[in-house]
């Protein structure tokens, strides 16, 4: 299937040209939190995880630390690790599009590559939107980062809340379900309390701290029609298989299921031949 004929490249290039015009709030307010323009596109290249990136500056700009800034970047990028162990083994990346993949893993395109059932689907989806999003993203934080003076100050624009719109856009969907609707609201009220008593950037790493302690107390004790955190809200959204078996053998039905369906089809065709013998006897 050509590239422009393919559902999944459409879909990640239509996220990533919406996701890549956001770089141009990061541009500006990574300049006006102190960064210079050169400081920016280094941060933007390398660290390439929208949710870390405004985490950083943000930090920066309140007056933080490096230390609190690249902690409280490295607690939002812990989920990039956790797909990229998903996608190595959906993509099976190999040579040098192994460290590409890593470095493109993010949000947007494991998205688009576990929504697909189609193996070649998830392959040109991930890269479309991976790769789409990488060259737009950093395009416009350059014109961010070249503008940022010329805008002035941010709060104009509405620039200083796009951090917490992102963050709440990436949690909001999560939330289906009242356990993880009160361990977010414990945490927000933790990050509350810890402002004034503690510098800039370590609210945040107070909030994963109480996050943490609550999954440990919380071991065992899921409800028995619910092991684990299944049905706590905090599963995917979709299955992107759904029942396709055919489409990825992975998830295709066991031995026992074959040989159950075989059986049963075997036993539907015997009643039927009985039937039509009789019914044929004068």
């Amino acid at each position: 299937m050509k590239l422009k004929d393919s559902p999944a490249a459409k879909i990640g290039a239509s996220i990533a040209v919406a996701t890549g015009l956001y770089g141009l709030s990061f541009g500006a307010l990574s300049v006006a939190s102190g960064l210079s323009f050169w400081q920016t596109m280094v941060l933007s290249l390398l660290l390439f995880s929208g949710g870390s990136q405004f985490a950083f500056i943000g930090v920066v700009a309140a007056g933080g630390t490096g230390v609190a800034a690249m902690g409280a970047s490295a607690l939002l990028g812990i989920r990039n690790g956790v797909y990229g162990m998903q996608l190595n083994t959906l993509l099976l990346p190999a040579g040098w599009r192994r460290f590409a993949a890593a470095h493109v893993t993010i949000d947007e395109s494991t998205a688009t590559a576990t929504g697909q059932a189609d193996p070649g689907e998830q392959q040109r989806g991930f890269w479309v939107a991976g790769v789409g999003t990488f060259v737009l993203w950093n395009l416009m934080t350059a014109a961010g980062a070249v503008l940022g003076d010329a805008l002035g100050d941010p709060k104009q624009w509405g620039l200083d809340g796009a951090a917490v719109a992102a963050f709440l856009g990436l949690l909001w969907p999560r939330i289906k379900a009242f356990q993880p609707a009160a361990i977010a609201l414990v945490c927000a009220v933790a990050t509350l309390l810890a402002v004034p008593l503690v510098p800039p950037g370590v609210p945040i790493l107070v909030a994963a701290l109480v996050a943490g302690l609550i999954g440990w107390f919380r071991r065992g004790g899921t409800p028995d029609h619910a092991p684990g955190h299944v049905g706590d809200g905090m599963e995917p959204t979709l299955d992107p298989y759904g029942n396709d078996a055919v489409a990825h053998p992975l998830h295709a039905p066991s031995g026992t299921e074959h040989a159950e369906s075989g059986i049963d089809h075997a036993v539907a065709n015997t009643d039927r031949t009985v039937e039509i013998v009789e019914g044929e006897q004068p």
